[in-house]
């Protein structure tokens, strides 16, 4: 058991304080932390950010739009701080990784910022697969051929959009485009980019050999930083605007999937981190060097001495949601009263979840979801269980191939608002992994992970054990429903070889 919840009064603060800003999917969030990696109650402000897909399978959103709304959560953040007279230390930026916008010569954005879940570049990944031995490609960059990394989506681009595509003078993430709008000029964190596939992990520096394959030049990439690599001296525009941060040090923007790791307490080996919001991953720290990544795995970077492996899975949240509102159930706690009744994989269901496609550890982006098993006794509760309990046995597929890298049996610390809103969910995760899982109590780990690093750097925290882990209820397994989860986990892979591998 741990600590109590990681948000404190302001009369029990302890300073300094870093400024955490967190740009995600479906918002942005700034947050002031104080040494101990604690948010100051009332201190937190959060603007709602918008992502447009299309049937094509586009995922993008309006990057001068979000840094309006990042500006404008500064702003509120700045004027509370100003009244308490709380003077901030550092500005320590996270954003959702796997994006990309072109900019011009003057840099201003000319595309709209792509995201990970961008699948219209599919069509490039036979192609690539074709060209290069994907084993070493996934050896050298943790990556392997999908939609989501960048190899495929340049081709996709240069091909169907060439005159725009030869309009571009750079190629940035969000987190590059607020630091130069901030500073003129920006780099790009080790972390950001290990999530590109372009980023050769052992030597970090950006792989020459794929790169010359691809219809880009380095020279159109930033510069490649450390976590540590600190800037000063706003722009005039920014330095009015914001006095008191005009000369304090702001970090590079890192990935929030290595923030999370590190804000929910999962900082080396010894835990893993289960994270399940409207998607879904199994990430742990490591301190040492990885020779060989399993395949159907990635490994990214938190900084220039730690590595991320671990595995993204498409489904999470967003299949409890489908569910939830296909088949029209009734309130969440209602629901939650039934699954609790309900004996495991007693329904005579194989899902296939994956209304997104596939990403770890199969990386079938041309998956679909499929539910094998219906008959006149099938209920809708039957179908909501069989789908939850699916995506934990594909979590339990990535989490079997993540221990081979781990030195000794890790404790699983769960995250993430789809699975932490359900103890029954929560349950067959315990169930299906064998293992216990322990719940982490911070509700914003990305931000406070950003703010833990930057203390770190800054010398404010000797090691990151030294921050309180805030770990709360712990779920333990049962024997005999593991046993029974086992087999359904081989049902599962045997109607996966048939459908998707066949």
């Amino acid at each position: 058991m741990g600590s109590q919840m990681p948000i404190i009064s302001r009369e029990r603060r302890e300073g300094p304080y870093i400024l955490s800003i967190d740009i995600g999917t479906s918002a942005v969030r700034t947050a002031l932390f104080d040494r101990l990696g604690r948010a100051m109650r009332g201190m937190e402000v959060r603007e709602p950010l918008e992502i447009m897909t299309t049937t094509e399978g586009a995922s993008e959103a309006n990057p001068d739009l979000i840094l309006e709304r990042t500006w404008k959560c500064i702003d509120s953040v700045m004027e509370q701080a100003a009244s308490l007279g709380t003077k901030i230390a550092a500005v320590a930026p996270c954003t959702f990784v796997g994006n990309i916008l072109g900019v011009n010569s003057s840099n201003q954005a000319i595309t709209p910022l792509a995201t990970y879940a961008d699948t219209q570049a599919y069509g490039e990944v036979a192609g690539l697969r074709a060209e290069f031995d994907e084993s070493i490609i996934h050896d050298r960059t943790g990556c392997h051929f999908h939609p989501c990394y960048l190899p495929a989506y340049f081709r996709w681009f240069a091909k169907t959009k060439p005159t725009l595509f030869k309009q571009v003078s750079r190629w940035i993430s969000i987190g590059e485009y607020l630091e130069w709008k901030l500073f003129g000029q920006s780099a790009v964190s080790y972390s950001v980019a290990s999530w590109l596939g372009l980023l050769n992990r052992k030597s970090l520096s950006w792989d020459e050999q794929l790169i010359a394959s691809l219809p880009i030049r380095i020279d159109q990439l930033s510069p490649l930083v450390d976590s540590s690599a600190l800037r000063t001296g706003l722009r005039p525009e920014f330095a009015n605007r914001w006095p008191a941060l005009q000369d304090i040090p702001w970090f590079p923007a890192l990935g929030d999937g290595a923030t999370a790791n590190i804000g929910s307490g999962c900082v080396s080996s010894k835990r893993v981190a289960l994270t399940v919001g409207t998607t879904s991953a199994l990430r742990a720290v490591v301190d040492f060097p990885i020779s060989h990544i399993p395949k159907g795995l990635w490994c990214y970077r938190v900084d220039s001495r730690r590595s991320l492996p671990g595995g993204a899975l498409s489904e999470g949240g967003s299949l409890f949601s489908w569910l939830m509102e296909t088949m029209n159930f009734p309130s969440l706690s209602e629901v939650e009263r039934t699954l609790a009744k309900m004996e495991p994989d007693a329904h005579g269901l194989t899902i296939l979840p994956f209304l997104a496609g596939e990403r770890a550890p199969g990386w079938a982006g041309h998956a679909r979801a499929t539910i094998h098993g219906l008959s006149l006794a099938t209920t809708p509760f039957d179908i909501l269980r069989a789908g939850l309990e699916a995506v934990a046995y594909r979590i339990a597929i990535v989490f079997e191939l993540l221990r081979q890298l781990l030195p000794s049996e890790p404790q699983i610390v769960a995250s993430g608002g789809a699975l932490l809103h359900s103890p029954s969910w929560l349950q067959i995760m315990a169930d299906t992994l064998g293992r216990q899982v322990a719940v982490s109590e911070v509700k914003e780990a990305s931000s406070r992970g950003a703010a833990l690093l930057a203390l770190e750097a800054l010398g404010l925290l000797k090691n990151l054990s030294e921050a309180p882990d805030f770990i709360g209820p712990v779920f333990d397994p049962d024997s005999k429903r593991h046993g029974r989860y086992l087999e359904a986990i081989e049902r599962q892979k045997a109607l996966y070889g048939k459908l998707v591998k066949g």
